[in-house]
């Protein structure tokens, strides 16, 4: 028996239909010649959200020659127009679709692989749902959950439909920071006592909001798609522009804020990524500055908010040494010199174990096309926020409060547990 090819098929089907008659010319592009990726080796990328930090990451990851983006979906019109003017001007075409419903959107562009969530921090888990359900690779700006229950809604999605997800917790895939994780890994420090993780100023949120003024047009800013999930609250200019932070409708507060980041690194450098911290030590400080937070293993991570000279900073700390990191270190900060000798070493070697690019978004692309799991993957960015989330109730309810991370609720204390989900408004059920 003659076994035919799909290109034996091809090529029957084309000549049958007399295609093969004249000569064809294919364009250079489309065979992946003079240096740019064949289109069936490209991923095909689409944004919801996109605004000013989404913008950043957008022109972080066009910078993959693999990477085509082609629609953006957002509730602003200038927002998302501004998004269109970027993209075409790097793909030099005008192909860049709008929309401006999310649902729409997702149902129609079927073609898209992966999705870029970049809006505030209170539809991250929302959007992200929505992409992975409708077969979406996800990449989420962060704080990427505003309850542990949106968190485990991310991780079920991920799970059930098989997507790729990566938070932007982008620090696990730079080197200064990956350094410090492996001289904890490797057993340079000894054996580690304590840890600490950058949190920003500011409160826990605040549930104040904004006086009312007159709502602009559905498409300049459609409202009450901007405030998806979160309780009715009247139009303010300052929410669309940013001024959302600090609301405890809208925000994850001073803990969140940073903590979304240093927090996870932190967990993942103590080989926790798939846990969260047990007990949680009130204190009487606005921001949570000086929490003590315990772990299974033993070792104390120590919200703080002063004594970096960076934002951002973690500092692992054991018997034998230290080492402490922020962002614009040029060189680490360490108990001692002689644990810097061996940098380019060590983040080669976690490059060759790991497989991974220190690069966050190439790390995402990279697991798009060989489907395995990113360094900031579902699980750790839900047990990430865990933490921040049991450090942000512990501060709401003005007490010490004990997690068990197996059941993912609070020991004995029923209002904690309560506050591990938010009421969300009819039509945004997740």
């Amino acid at each position: 028996m003659i076994r035919r090819t799909r290109r034996d098929f091809l090529r029957a089907s084309l000549k049958g239909a007399g295609l093969l008659a004249a000569p064809t010319i294919i364009p250079a592009t489309a065979l992946g010649l003079g240096g740019r990726v064949a289109p069936s080796e490209r991923i095909v990328l689409g944004g919801i959200g996109v605004g000013n930090r989404g913008s950043g990451v957008l022109h972080w990851m066009l910078g993959e020659p693999d990477v085509q983006f082609v629609a953006d979906c957002d509730i602003q019109k200038a927002r998302r127009e501004r998004v269109k003017a970027m993209v075409d001007e790097i793909h030099g075409n005008t192909d860049c679709k709008l929309y401006d419903d999310a649902d729409a959107f997702l149902a129609e562009r079927t073609d898209i692989d992966a999705m870029l969530v970049t809006t505030g921090d209170r539809m991250h888990a929302t959007m992200s749902v929505k992409a992975l359900r409708a077969g979406k690779d996800v990449y989420s700006e962060k704080p990427s959950s505003m309850t542990v229950a949106e968190g485990q809604a991310v991780v079920e999605a991920a799970r059930r439909y098989g997507r790729v997800y990566q938070t932007g917790v982008q620090r696990l895939s730079e080197a200064n920071f990956t350094f410090a994780n492996e001289l904890l890994r490797t057993g340079r420090l000894g054996r580690l006592h304590t840890v600490r993780a950058h949190i920003a100023g500011g409160g826990c949120g605040s549930h104040a909001w904004l006086p009312g003024e007159p709502e602009p047009s559905k498409d300049e800013c459609n409202w009450d798609a901007w405030l998806g999930p979160c309780p009715w609250r009247p139009y303010n200019k300052s929410y669309v522009a940013g001024g959302w932070r600090g609301y405890y409708d809208f925000h994850t507060g001073a803990i969140g804020e940073w903590g979304a980041h240093t927090i996870a690194q932190c967990q993942v450098a103590m080989g926790l990524g798939e846990t969260s911290g047990i007990h949680y030590g009130y204190v009487e400080t606005e921001s949570g500055d000086g929490m003590r937070i315990r772990y299974a293993n033993g070792v104390t991570m120590i919200l703080q908010q002063k004594g970096w000279h960076g934002s951002c900073g973690v500092q692992y700390e054991g018997d034998e040494g230290w080492v402490a990191v922020a962002d614009g270190y040029s060189t680490l900060d360490t108990s001692s010199p002689a644990l810097l000798t061996d940098f380019a070493k060590l983040t080669r070697e976690y490059s060759l174990r790991t497989g991974r690019a220190l690069s966050h978004v190439r790390n995402f692309f990279d697991c798009i096309k060989s489907r395995e799991r990113t360094v900031t993957n579902e699980d750790v960015m839900h047990r990430s926020m865990t933490t921040v989330h049991c450090a942000n109730i512990c501060m709401w309810l003005q007490r010490d409060l004990t997690w068990d991370p197996a059941r993912e609720a609070f020991v004995n204390d029923d209002a904690a547990n309560r506050l591990r989900s938010r009421a969300r408004r009819p039509g945004w059920e997740m």
